[in-house]
C-alpha cells in the first residue's frame, strides 16, 4: 500500500544566497532567510555560506525558527589518488559536525575535473575535464571509505550528481551507480540536475529508485536550457540567465515523480532547491510558490491513488 503523505518538505538558502556564485544575495541575513522559511512552514534546511558555523549556536538559532538542518553539500576530490587520505580527514570532519547537528545524511560531490569548482585549476579553465580510469577507482575508493564513515556514524553518504562536475551525464550517473556498493553509497535525487545532464528525471527515478535516500526538487525552464545548451554557456551563467527554477514554474512533470516517490515508500526529505538569482526571482514569492505546488501535487497524487 502507498505511502498517504511521508514526506518532510524543506528548502535550501540557496534561493536567498547563493553558495556557487559570491555576490548573489549577499544582503540577505541569516534571520531573515529563516523567519521567511518558517512562515512560509518548510520545517527544515541545508547549510549554506550565511549560516553560523559553530554547532550548539546554529542549532539554537535554527530551533527557534522550528527549523532543522537536513545536511550539507561537501566537496571532495576523491578522484586524486595523491590527495585522498587528505580530502578523507576533511570529510570526515563535516561528518561529525552534521551528526553533532542531528542530520541523518551527508552530501557528496565530486569536485575533480569539475567546471568551476576544482581548485587545482585556473578560474579561467570553465571545461569539464573528464576522469580517467584510475581516477574513477580512486574516486570509488574514496566513496566507499567516506560513505563507511558516515555509517560508523549512523549516517548515511548520498552522492549529488550536479551540472558542471564529471559525473553530470545519464552515462556517468549510470557508471556511478554501478561501481558504488549499494549498501554504501546511496543517490540524492536531484530532477534540475538530471534534466540539465540529458537524463529524464522520471526515468532516473525508475532505474535508480531503490538507491534514493534524499531528494533535490527544482524545476527547468527549457527555453533557457535550449539556449544554454546551443551557445555552450557554463553553469554559473546559466544560473544567472534563470535556466533553474522553483518545482510548477518550468517544464518539469513533478505529479508522476511524487506518485512513483509514493509507490517507493519513500519517506526522506524532499528539499526545495532552485539556484537563482534573487534580484530577479524574489525568494519568498518563489518559496511560497514552491510550497503551494509541491502540496497541491501531493493532495492530487493521493486523491487519485485512492479512487
Amino acid at each position: 500500500m502507498r505511502q498517504t503523505n511521508p514526506f518532510r518538505i524543506g528548502i535550501a538558502p540557496i534561493g536567498w544566497v547563493n553558495d556557487d556564485i559570491p555576490g548573489l544575495g549577499d544582503h540577505y541575513t541569516q534571520d531573515q532567510v529563516l523567519s521567511e522559511m518558517s512562515a512560509l512552514g518548510y520545517v527544515s534546511t541545508e547549510m549554506g555560506r550565511l549560516f553560523m558555523q559553530d554547532p550548539s549556536t546554529l542549532k539554537a538559532k535554527l530551533d527557534a525558527y522550528g527549523i532543522q538542518l537536513a545536511s550539507k553539500f561537501v566537496g571532495t576530490l576523491f578522484s586524486d589518488a595523491d590527495r585522498l587520505e587528505e580530502e578523507l580527514q576533511a570529510f570526515g570532519t563535516w561528518v561529525r559536525y552534521l551528526k553533532e547537528m542531528g542530520c541523518e545524511h551527508v552530501i557528496a560531490c565530486e569536485m575533480g575535473g569539475s567546471m568551476h569548482w576544482d581548485p587545482r585549476r585556473s578560474p579561467d579553465d570553465m571545461t569539464i575535464h573528464k576522469l580517467t580510469e584510475d581516477q574513477w577507482e580512486s574516486l570509488v575508493e574514496g566513496l566507499h571509505r567516506a560513505a563507511r564513515l558516515c555509517r560508523a556514524h549512523g549516517m548515511k553518504l548520498v552522492y549529488h550528481y550536479h551540472a558542471g562536475t564529471v559525473v553530470e551525464t545519464a552515462d556517468e550517473i549510470d557508471r556511478i551507480m554501478a561501481l558504488t556498493d549499494p549498501a554504501l553509497v546511496h543517490l540524492l535525487y536531484d530532477t534540475g540536475h538530471a534534466l540539465y545532464g540529458g537524463y529524464d528525471p522520471l526515468k532516473l527515478l525508475e532505474n535508480h529508485g531503490d538507491r534514493i535516500q534524499y531528494v533535490h526538487l527544482k524545476d527547468v525552464r527549457r527555453d533557457v536550457l535550449e539556449h544554454v545548451r546551443q551557445q555552450n554557456i557554463d553553469f554559473r551563467s546559466a544560473v544567472k540567465k534563470g535556466m533553474f527554477t522553483v518545482p510548477g514554474d518550468g517544464c518539469i512533470d513533478f505529479a508522476p515523480i511524487i506518485e512513483k516517490l509514493m509507490e517507493n515508500n519513500y519517506t526522506g526529505w524532499l528539499i526545495v532547491e532552485a539556484e537563482q538569482d534573487p534580484a530577479a526571482a524574489h525568494p519568498y514569492t518563489y518559496a511560497q510558490r514552491a510550497k503551494d505546488y509541491l502540496e497541491a501535487t501531493i493532495r492530487a497524487v493521493k486523491a487519485v491513488n485512492q479512487e
